[in-house]
């Protein structure tokens, strides 16, 4: 946005001109003044009299300023004083005088009475329209705690993170900003993950999509809010769009990822940020993180006894192994496993086994074949878990383990909950959910039974 001050500098110059001028007259009277006092001092006859006099009124003049001084104590016009009452420094600018009052904390507002609030507006990209804005917010009275700005052709949409009162009703957010000359306002209850400055964030969310491939359409999803994230693999885009609620980028594993958030749309300073993540993506190529545990397991596994195996993350180079622990199972696994027959197992396994769509866990043997899969897929803000494991390796708490494993990715993803989608008739998925002892709901449709899991946020995340 402009926030030109070539207007508000002449005024400037005029007023250094004016106090030079005052401060040279004031050299030539004191001078006369001088002079004068000189001559009466020699030559006249109370010469003496006159300086014993005005020294005395000079020392009252100084014992009478020091009072003063102590009893009324402030800071001069414009200076923006510290909680000890000692002057900070002054701004150079208006608006910086602005920004630095309204973030700092009112006195009638208690910590624990206030909300944190989001809030988009688009003002005419023209010098004092930011000004305006903050001194209306300032009006309410609001604290303005961050704040960026999205340039347009001729606009420029500024968003916001201020902290105001409980009973602040969000219409008079609005009102106030429309009255600035604000138009196209958004406000939305906001928390302590919007106190993360965007560059913070945007490298965060960097850091971990490099580590993993998976990471991708999480990092996505935190940078915009609540948007819907969709993966279409089918399709074909010569180049990456932008229409107000819908974002579509090419997808670098193939096919299209499209973005929709009806509100606030898209703007173009997302738009760059969304493209930058995928083609950092693209650069770094298909990765999952070398991440190998050992897996206790109980009872007796025939042909193998008691003991432990491995887990770890799976990858698309695990297709041909996965597709062969499909050809081992009954169809009676696979049904409740994909609640019905499996007409093309690589299709399904192709998408299975993609990070970009979720995680996936694989349990392998001691001869290094696939006797188990997990999956958490992400599904806008929830995930869905789904498990399958080999007929001659079940009922040895295999599943049970690897649900927990899933639930614990879940929530280190920010993912709170999540569901699975099988029949009444399979007891183990619906007994090993129960034992996770948190919220469960049950929905049944069509004979498909949908069990959702409210998974609690790790103490980590919590205190974010």
């Amino acid at each position: 946005m402009k926030r030109s001050h070539s207007q508000q500098s002449l005024p400037s110059v005029r007023g250094r001109w004016r106090r030079d001028t005052v401060e040279l007259s004031a050299v030539f009277v004191a001078v006369a003044v001088a002079d004068l006092v000189a001559n009466i001092v020699v030559h006249g006859h109370d010469g003496p009299v006159l300086l014993i006099a005005s020294a005395l009124a000079l020392g009252a003049t100084a014992v009478w300023h020091s009072w003063w001084t102590h009893r009324h104590t402030h800071a001069p016009p414009g200076t923006i004083t510290s909680a000890s009452g000692a002057p900070a420094a002054h701004a150079a600018h208006p608006e910086d005088v602005d920004a630095q009052a309204l973030t700092a904390p009112t006195a009638t507002t208690p910590p624990e009475e206030v909300a944190l609030w989001r809030i988009r507006v688009t003002v005419a990209d023209s010098p004092g329209s930011l000004a305006s804005l903050c001194r209306a917010l300032a009006d309410i009275p609001v604290n303005i705690v961050s704040m960026q700005a999205h340039p347009l052709a001729e606009e420029t949409v500024d968003e916001f993170v201020v902290r105001a009162s409980l009973l602040l009703a969000p219409q008079e957010l609005s009102r106030a900003l429309v009255a600035a000359g604000g138009s196209e306002v958004w406000v939305e209850r906001a928390d302590a993950h919007d106190l993360v400055d965007i560059p913070t964030r945007v490298l965060t969310m960097a850091t971990r999509t490099a580590h993993d491939a998976a990471e991708l359409p999480l990092a996505l999803r935190q940078l915009f809010g609540r948007c819907r994230i969709r993966s279409l693999p089918g399709e074909q885009l010569d180049e990456d769009e932008l229409d107000g609620a819908v974002m579509r980028l090419r997808d670098p594993a193939g096919g299209v990822v499209e973005l929709t958030r009806p509100q606030p749309p898209f703007t173009p300073t997302e738009f760059a940020r969304a493209r930058a993540l995928v083609e950092l993506d693209a650069q770094l190529g298909p990765r999952v993180p070398e991440d190998r545990a050992t897996l206790h397991v109980t009872g007796e596994l025939a042909p193998h006894t008691m003991g432990e195996i491995a887990v770890r993350r799976a990858e698309p180079g695990d297709r041909a192994a996965a597709a062969a622990m499909h050809g081992r199972c009954s169809s009676r696994t696979l049904r409740q496993r994909y609640h019905g027959p499996v007409a093309d197992v690589d299709r399904y396994l192709a998408h299975l086994l993609d990070p970009r769509h979720g995680q996936t866990l694989a349990v392998e043997s001691e001869d290094g074949s696939l006797v188990a899969l997990a999956h958490l897929l992400w599904d806008h803000d929830d995930a869905e878990i789904a498990v399958l494991v080999e007929d001659a390796w079940q009922r040895h708490g295999i599943g049970g383990a690897l649900v927990q494993r899933l639930t614990e990715l879940a929530r280190a993803a920010g993912v709170n909950t999540v569901y699975a989608v099988t029949t009444a008739a399979n007891t183990g998925m619906i007994s090993t959910l129960r034992r996770l002892e948190v919220p469960l709901d049950y929905q049944v449709e069509d004979g498909t039974l949908v069990i959702t899991a409210h998974l609690s946020p790790t103490p980590a995340l919590a205190a974010r």
